[in-house]
């Protein structure tokens, strides 16, 4: 049986229960915090379960360590508390089916490049950061073998997951991988929190995408020309995850002669793109998600950024266009760092 590793008196013992007091959507003192917390782990109601918007951010916030989103989503299934409609949820799950007849497996050698559900990209990947990378999810009618399914922590469906997540694991070691380059955070996360933190083995490594792309520049240091460009960084909920990889964002902007500018909703405190926050189903969902939004690209205007720089395809797809209506280009960095090696973006 699949079970959350999450450590009871580990969490009681916390000192300053950051998971909630630094949320930026709850309004939480250490003392309400240490509360709602203790009613979440006794699988009790709180309003903590109807108001989470999922944001992931807590699972950075935990100086224990200890997984508080996944119990959270956890104890909203187990109570039926759903961030979204129930018509949406019971599309959504059924979309992301990931076995619509078998996949067409074939060994291959060398470090694979995984774009999970996001088989109508693969024009972000070409070019001389690529070079002999095996890409693997190129096909739409069969992207869904190799999805994560962690999207389903905004739906309030640990059990969606946990029922998936280990067949599509089985689906890559078909591979004979060893190593899976992972183009999205969510599907990072997935096999490098996500599964340990449920004790669900995974046979090979995985690789985040923009430690790939920072290693893959210094090879390529003399191709490189400065940019010069002010950048602000849209970081996505699922970075969350891999907090500790975060780090490669400036590393990169460092490499490539952008500057990251310094504003107020950055690094931690870095603000949702609001696209989960969107068809949630709790009172005034969208004004919340149109408020973070409308602060973010204002914090990103006064800082003085030219360019707003994506990863996530969603949050692209929420941000893309108010961000150009400010006078702000959007990017993804695979395009960002195609440049500064000299390529041309179409």
């Amino acid at each position: 049986m699949i079970e959350l590793d999450f450590n009871e008196k580990k969490c009681l013992a916390c000192k300053t229960h950051d998971c909630l007091t630094k949320c930026q959507y709850l309004d939480l003192d250490k003392d309400a915090a240490g509360m709602e917390m203790q009613k979440i782990i006794k699988g009790e109601d709180s309003h903590v379960l109807h108001d989470c918007v999922t944001c992931y951010a807590c699972e950075e916030y935990c100086p224990m360590g200890n997984h508080p989103f996944y119990l959270i989503v956890s104890r909203q299934e187990a109570l039926g508390i759903t961030p979204l409609p129930e018509p949406l949820i019971k599309r959504g799950v059924q979309m992301g089916i990931p076995f619509r007849g078998d996949p067409e497996i074939e060994e291959v050698q060398g470090p694979v490049l995984n774009m999970g559900a996001f088989s109508d990209l693969t024009h972000l990947i070409q070019g001389k950061l690529f070079e002999g990378l095996t890409l693997i999810s190129t096909d739409p009618r069969k992207m869904f073998h190799y999805f994560c399914q962690l999207m389903y922590l905004h739906y309030g469906r640990i059990s969606v997951i946990n029922e998936r997540l280990g067949k599509i694991i089985q689906t890559f070691a078909f591979h004979n991988v060893n190593q899976v380059i992972h183009f999205h955070d969510e599907c990072y996360g997935a096999y490098t929190s996500y599964a340990p933190a449920f004790g669900i083995h995974v046979p090979f490594q995985s690789v985040h995408f923009f430690e790939y792309l920072y290693h893959r520049l210094t090879t390529l240091k003399n191709d490189i020309q400065p940019l010069n460009f002010k950048v602000a960084y849209q970081r996505p909920c699922s970075s969350r995850l891999s907090s500790d990889k975060y780090a490669f964002v400036d590393k990169i902007f460092e490499l490539i002669g952008v500057e990251h500018v310094e504003r107020k909703y950055k690094h931690e405190n870095a603000l949702c793109c609001g696209g989960s926050i969107l068809g949630q189903k709790r009172a005034g969902s969208r004004a919340l998600a149109m408020e973070l939004q409308r602060k973010n690209i204002q914090d990103m205007k006064q800082a003085g950024a030219e360019f707003c720089v994506f990863n996530c395809p969603a949050c692209m797809l929420t941000m893309g266009k108010p961000v150009a209506e400010n006078q702000i280009q959007p990017i993804f960095m695979s395009d960002l760092c195609r440049m500064a090696v000299g390529e041309k973006i179409t």
